[in-house]
C-alpha cells in the first residue's frame, strides 16, 4: 500500500492507479463567446450554456473553469441530456456573480421531439459554487430520458493555463473508499450518491480538493466524475437537482467569504452585501438612459471587482488574468473612484503599506520602501517558480501610492490614515531618491530572471520602441513616472507642513523644481515638438510618438508651452482613432492595431489623458475623448468597458474592434467611467480646508442633466445637480447648484 496516502482518515491514490470511466464530451459546432461570474476571490468562465467541456483543445477557450487564488478547482462542468448537448435559448450574467440560461433539449430519436424539455441553470459564487438545474416536461405525452453532469479538476495554477512553462506538476489524487484497502490493483471509488470528491497534491504537499455535495434530487448513480439522473416526467411536471462545490487546501476553504449552504442562500448574502455597499457610495445619475446603464455597470463592477485582504478589501485589476492584488492598478482605480467610493482607496493605502519592501531580495525584486507589483497564492508562487510572492516589478506604483496617499487625505481629511501611514511614505521616497540618485531620473532595469522586462503601465516586452521600431536597450526612465515623482513631491510637501516636517517640504519643493528643468530638456524631442517615451540606458531619448506624455499633462511637470504642445499632438488623427487615443502612432513601424501596447486603446489611459486636457482648459478636446470612449463602452457587452480594444479607425458604421484575450471586467477600465464624470464636472475637493472648488463644469451635448447624491467630502455628505443650458450650441454651458448638504463645507463654484 506504498502508493496510498491517507490524510485524516480518508485514503487517496495517485490518479494513474485507478483509472475511472470517461463520459464523452460534446462541443457545439461553433466558436460561443463566453460568460464571467466574479465574487471576491472567486471567478468562473463557462460557455453561453453554462458549461465547461471536457474537449477543451483550442487555447482560445483554455481559461474556462473555477478559479480561486490562482488555482483551477473545476476544470469540466458539462450538463448532457441523452450525450448531447442542450440547444440554447437564452443566457445572462448580467448579476455578475450569477448567472440564469434557458435551454432545451435537442430531437432524441423518435421518443422526444426538440424543445420539449425546458432546462434551466442558476449558477451562482459565494464562497463555493452553487447550482441548481430545474428540467420541465413541456410535452403532452410522459418521457423519460438520462441527464448527466461531468465534472473534473486539473487543479492547474494561472500562470500555468496562461502558458508558463512547469518542469513538474504535483499529483492528481483519487479518493478511495477504506474497505478497498487490501485490494492493491482494484481500489474504488466512493460509490455515495450525495457526494463527489476531486482531489489533487501539489509540490508543496499542499492538498487541493474540490468537493460536490448534491441536494434535491440525488444522483441515480456516478461513473467517475459525473453524475447520472434516470428522469420521468409526466406532461407539465418539474423536477429539481442541484449542488454545492466548495474549495478546500488542507482540508480548510480556500476563498476567504464563508460559503452558504444553498444557492438561495448565496444570491441572497450577495444581493445583501451589495445593497449595503450601494447606499454609502454616491449615487451618480443622469438624464440620458446609455449613459446611466453604463455608470450602473461600472458600479457594479467596481463592486464586484474589490477583493478581499484581511480585514480590507481592495479591487482586483480584471478577470481572468489579473484577478488579484497589483499595486498600480489598484491604485490608478481607487484614485478614479475617489467620487464614488473614497473607502477603496483607504484601504487600498493600507494593504499596499502592509506589504512594502522591507529587504533587498533580487528574486523579488523588492527593495526597502518600494510598493509591490503583483501578489499570487497558487502552487507556483508557493513553490518559488514564480517570484510573486508578492513580486516587486513595477516602477511606478511607488510614486504612485505617494499621490494617492495625498488625494486621499485632500478628499477625506482622514488624519488617522495620514498619521498611520506617514513612515510607510517617508520610507516609499527615500526608495524614489535612492533610485533617482545616479541619473536624476527614476528607472527600472530587470533584476529577476522570471520577472517583468518593462515595469510600467505598458509591461509587454515589445513596447518600448523608438521612432524607427527599435527597441529601447538598458535601464528605462518613462516620462509618465517622472512626472509621477514631480507629483509625489509637490503633494508630499504640502503634507509634510501639516506634519511640521518644514525640511521635507522644502527638500522635496526644490527637488520636484529640480527634476522639472531636467526633465523639460532631456525628455523633449525639438524636431517632433513633443515629449519622448522614455530615455534609454545610455540617456537617449526614445522618440516614438506614444499616448505615455499625456499622463503628464494633469502633474504640472511640463512647462505650459510643452504641455500644449503635446495636448494639441494626442488628438492628431495617427494616435486618435475617433474612439480613444492609441497607445502608439500608426506612423510608427512598430504599430500594430491589435497589439497589446503598441496601437491599441484603453479606457484607463484616455481618461487619465482626458483629465490631463481638461486641466489645461481644453474642455472641448477632453469631452471629445470622453464621448469616444463612452460611445465604444455603448457597443460592448452588458455595456461593460473592456480593458483594452483595437486600434482600427472609426469609420462610418463599424463598431469598435474587440481585443480577443482583454479582461472583462477589468478595474481601472470600470473606474475610467467614474474619472470621465469627474472630470466633466471638474470637482477639487480640499477637506483639510472645508471646502469643494466646482470649476467650469461642463456636459457633453448627450447629457442635460447630472446628479450626485451622497457625495462624501471629510465629513460633509452633500448632493449637486448639474443642468446643461443653452443645449443648442456643441457643449453649452453648465449650471450647478447644492441641493443638499450635511456638515459644514463651503462650496465654490467657478464658472
Amino acid at each position: 500500500m506504498s502508493d496510498v496516502i491517507e490524510l485524516q482518515g480518508r485514503y487517496f491514490v495517485p490518479a494513474d492507479r485507478l483509472p475511472i470511466p470517461e463520459w464523452g464530451c460534446v462541443l457545439s459546432d461553433r466558436l460561443q463567446p463566453t460568460l464571467t461570474l466574479k465574487d471576491d476571490d472567486l471567478f468562473l468562465i463557462t460557455d453561453i450554456l453554462g458549461n465547461i467541456s471536457g474537449c477543451i483543445t483550442d487555447g482560445a477557450i483554455a481559461s474556462l473553469g473555477l478559479f480561486c487564488r490562482d488555482t483551477r478547482f473545476l476544470s469540466r462542468l458539462e450538463l448532457q441530456i441523452e450525450g448531447r448537448s442542450p440547444i440554447l435559448l437564452s443566457s445572462s450574467a448580467q448579476k455578475g456573480f450569477a448567472l440564469s440560461i434557458l435551454c432545451a433539449n435537442p430531437r432524441i430519436d423518435d421518443r422526444i421531439p426538440a424543445e420539449t424539455i425546458g432546462i434551466q441553470r442558476e449558477i451562482a459564487l459565494n464562497g463555493g459554487l452553487f447550482e441548481e438545474i430545474t428540467l420541465t416536461n413541456y410535452g403532452t405525452e410522459a418521457i423519460t430520458f438520462q441527464l448527466s453532469l461531468s465534472f473534473d479538476a486539473d487543479f492547474v495554477d494561472l500562470f500555468d493555463v496562461r502558458g508558463f512553462e512547469r518542469k513538474q506538476r504535483g499529483t492528481i489524487l483519487r479518493q478511495i473508499e477504506s474497505n478497498s484497502l487490501d485490494s492493491h490493483n482494484s481500489y474504488q471509488l466512493p460509490q455515495h450518491c450525495h457526494e463527489l470528491t476531486m482531489a489533487y497534491q501539489g509540490l508543496d504537499g499542499a492538498l487541493m480538493e474540490s468537493h460536490i455535495q448534491f441536494m434535491h434530487r440525488l444522483p441515480d448513480y456516478l461513473s467517475g466524475y459525473t453524475s447520472v439522473w434516470n428522469i420521468a416526467l409526466a406532461p407539465h411536471e418539474t423536477v429539481r437537482l442541484g449542488y454545492r462545490l466548495q474549495m478546500l487546501m488542507n482540508h480548510q476553504p480556500v476563498s476567504n467569504v464563508h460559503a452558504p449552504m444553498t444557492l438561495l442562500q448565496a444570491k441572497a448574502a450577495e444581493l445583501i452585501e451589495e445593497q449595503e455597499w450601494r447606499s454609502a457610495i454616491t449615487q451618480i445619475r443622469t438624464n440620458n438612459r446609455t449613459f446611466n446603464q453604463i455608470i450602473e455597470r461600472a458600479e457594479h463592477d467596481i463592486y464586484l471587482l474589490r477583493q478581499s485582504f484581511g480585514e480590507r478589501k481592495v479591487l482586483s485589476a480584471g478577470v481572468p488574468w489579473f484577478a488579484t492584488l497589483f499595486g498600480r492598478d489598484a491604485i490608478i482605480s481607487a484614485a478614479q473612484t475617489l467620487i464614488l467610493d473614497p473607502a477603496i482607496a483607504r484601504d487600498t493605502l493600507h494593504i499596499l503599506a502592509e506589504y512594502q519592501g522591507k529587504i533587498d531580495d533580487q528574486w523579488r525584486e523588492e527593495e526597502e520602501g518600494k510598493i509591490l507589483h503583483e501578489m499570487r497564492f497558487g502552487e507556483m508562487a508557493r513553490c518559488q517558480e514564480i517570484p510573486h510572492t508578492p513580486y516587486y516589478g513595477t516602477i511606478d506604483a511607488t510614486p504612485l501610492w505617494l499621490m494617492l496617499y495625498a488625494e486621499y487625505f485632500a478628499w477625506t481629511q482622514d488624519f488617522d490614515t495620514l498619521d498611520r501611514l506617514w513612515d510607510n511614505a517617508i520610507a516609499a521616497m527615500e526608495w524614489i531618491d535612492r533610485n533617482m540618485r545616479e541619473t536624476g531620473y527614476l528607472r527600472y532595469h530587470r533584476q529577476s530572471q522570471r520577472g517583468l522586462q518593462n515595469q510600467g503601465w505598458k509591461d509587454s516586452g515589445n513596447c518600448i520602441v523608438d521612432r524607427h521600431g527599435k527597441l529601447a536597450q538598458g535601464a528605462i526612465a518613462l516620462c509618465e513616472v517622472q512626472g509621477y515623482v514631480y507629483a509625489a513631491k509637490i503633494r508630499l510637501s504640502e503634507l509634510a507642513i501639516l506634519k511640521k516636517r518644514h525640511d521635507l517640504s522644502d527638500r522635496w519643493q526644490k527637488d520636484a523644481r529640480d527634476l522639472q528643468m531636467r526633465f523639460n530638456r532631456d525628455f523633449w524631442l525639438p524636431d517632433l515638438d513633443y515629449c519622448a517615451l522614455a530615455l534609454d540606458g545610455e540617456g537617449k531619448p526614445v522618440d516614438s510618438i506614444t499616448s505615455n506624455p499625456g499622463h503628464c499633462l494633469n502633474l504640472g511637470i511640463f512647462t505650459p508651452e510643452k504641455a500644449r504642445s503635446v495636448a494639441e499632438r494626442l488628438r492628431a488623427p495617427d494616435l486618435f482613432n475617433g474612439w480613444g487615443i492609441r497607445t502608439l502612432s500608426n506612423q510608427s513601424p512598430a504599430y500594430n492595431p491589435m497589439g497589446y501596447h503598441v496601437g491599441s486603446v484603453w479606457p484607463h489611459d484616455n481618461s487619465l489623458i482626458a483629465q490631463g486636457l481638461r486641466s489645461l482648459g481644453l474642455i472641448d478636446q477632453a469631452l471629445e475623448v470622453a464621448q469616444g470612449i463612452f460611445a465604444m463602452t455603448a457597443h460592448q457587452p452588458y455595456q461593460r468597458p473592456p480593458e483594452l480594444f483595437c486600434g482600427y479607425e472609426r469609420t462610418g458604421d463599424r463598431e469598435p474592434v474587440q481585443y480577443p484575450v482583454a479582461c472583462s471586467p477589468q478595474a481601472w477600465a470600470s473606474g475610467t467611467i467614474f474619472q470621465l464624470l469627474h472630470m466633466m464636472i471638474n470637482l477639487v475637493p480640499n477637506a483639510p480646508e472645508n471646502h469643494l472648488r466646482i470649476i467650469d463644469p461642463a456636459l457633453p451635448a448627450s447629457i442635460d442633466y447630472l446628479s450626485l447624491k451622497n457625495l462624501r467630502i471629510g465629513s460633509t455628505w452633500l448632493d449637486l445637480e448639474f443642468v446643461r443650458q443653452n443645449s443648442t450650441s456643441t457643449i453649452g454651458t453648465t449650471a450647478c447648484r447644492v441641493t443638499d448638504k450635511r456638515g459644514n463645507l463651503r462650496v465654490v463654484i467657478e464658472a
